[in-house]
């Protein structure tokens, strides 16, 4: 179910509360929630030694959240210069950020070396020349290319800009090798927001598996795997949960059998996101409008900006009205923004009780890929984000973007080119 029952009664107990002091819109996350899964993840997969998860930062880039991930032992999955930057302003360093770039410059490389550096992961063969110094732990990101089918979301890696073929990860490693690596590790994403475990299983069989393959031809070993996130969360209300138990113990099952084998196993690695933190957002807008022409329309002070998901990837956000129950007869309605898109739509035909102006709309699951896809078109400002804390203390955690904010980068040195 989105939003879990045990969120919505803490928050439901106090939300008028939080909206008269705070105002809308904004993004509130569940601190206890966020707890209890990074705890689920620990305890699934104790039984891999080693084992270890790399919060995906793009999914949730706020640092309050990011302490809380990290002081349950968690490092950094991060994608860019300004994601390692936050990840080191809360004090994270070296192989506790794992930088996973592509397309990546070398004015990038040469930050992801500084203040401590970080473990590289390299998205493309051509990328090796442009470390300097060569890192003693280098990482590939694996392609399988027809060898594999990604979900969904992902797609076909034939056609993805993302990796290494198969083709060159042997001539990868031994490059590396050559030029003074002496820690290896191996990362790959096939899945993005898929319910199917099996997925996941598959990917860690075929990572085991090219891991053998490398060691047969250049004698390395592993450190680790990394299997990447992707695991899913159940946004309509009659999907069901992911299995984790059941992907751990098969993973787990897999490195039994490899150790055996081999005599030596790698550790296992994953950078979950929305896993972690998806469930436990919400986006709290109120209705400000109602617009009946050809369909019924419920607008609301939130817009696109702040959530696009449903405009981008037509995805599901299930939405409940603050103490309005689901009742029998309900009305099909557009629940949506000012921004001036059609698509700007948080519902499409979606069946909801009857909202008078200053209704409290809840949209479930915006913890992740939420505030962070954010933009500001139209002039549009993104929304505030607060933390609900364990002792049921609510605290802002991000201001709301101002005029200011938004005129900024206005201000400049003037600078002309006369040719």
């Amino acid at each position: 179910m989105p939003m879990s029952n045990s969120y919505k009664k803490r928050l439901s107990d106090i939300l008028p509360q939080i909206v008269k002091t705070f105002g809308t819109p904004f993004h509130i996350y569940d601190e206890k929630g966020i707890k209890q899964t990074c705890q689920k993840l620990i305890t699934t997969f104790k039984k891999n030694n080693g084992f270890k998860e790399f919060f995906a930062v793009k999914a949730l880039p706020n640092p309050s959240i990011m302490k809380i991930v990290q002081k349950m032992g968690f490092g950094f999955d991060c994608s860019s210069t300004p994601e390692i930057e936050l990840a080191r302003q809360i004090g994270s360093s070296g192989e506790d950020i794992m930088f996973t770039s592509n397309n990546t410059s070398f004015n990038q490389f040469k930050n992801a070396f500084g203040n401590g550096g970080c473990t590289i992961n390299l998205d493309d063969i051509s990328l090796i020349e442009k470390l300097n110094p060569f890192p003693d732990l280098i990482c590939f990101r694996y392609n399988p290319g027809p060898r594999r089918k990604g979900n969904k979301i992902i797609g076909n890696p034939v056609e993805s800009k993302y990796g290494l073929s198969h083709d060159q990860i042997i001539d990868a490693y031994s490059r590396s090798k050559a030029l003074g690596a002496n820690r290896f590790g191996i990362h790959t994403m096939l899945a993005s927001n898929e319910l199917n475990y099996k997925y996941m299983v598959e990917t860690t069989r075929m990572l085991l598996d090219v891991v053998e393959f490398i060691h047969e031809k250049l004698g390395i070993t592993f450190e680790f795997i990394n299997i990447g996130g992707g695991l899913g969360i159940p946004y309509t209300p009659d999907a069901k949960p992911f299995n984790l138990d059941a992907m751990a113990s098969e993973i787990i099952e897999l490195f039994n059998r490899f150790e055996i084998h081999n005599g030596w196993a790698p550790k296992l690695y994953m950078e979950s996101g929305r896993y972690i933190t998806g469930p436990h957002g919400v986006l709290v807008t109120c209705v400000i409008n109602h617009k009946n022409i050809y369909r019924r329309y419920v607008g609301v002070d939130a817009s696109m900006s702040a959530l696009m998901r449903p405009g981008m990837y037509d995805a599901y956000h299930h939405i409940h009205i603050h103490g309005k129950p689901h009742q029998e007869k309900m009305k099909k309605v557009d629940v949506v923004g000012a921004l001036c898109e059609n698509i700007d739509k948080f519902a499409i035909q979606r069946d909801l009780p009857d909202t008078v102006e200053g209704d409290i709309l809840v949209i479930h699951d915006t913890g992740a890929h939420g505030h962070s896809m954010g933009f500001n078109y139209n002039g549009h400002l993104r929304p505030k984000e607060l933390l609900l804390k364990e002792d049921s203390s609510v605290e802002l955690i991000r201001r709301k973007e101002t005029m200011a904010d938004y005129f900024s980068t206005l201000t400049f040195e003037k600078k002309i080119l006369s040719v």
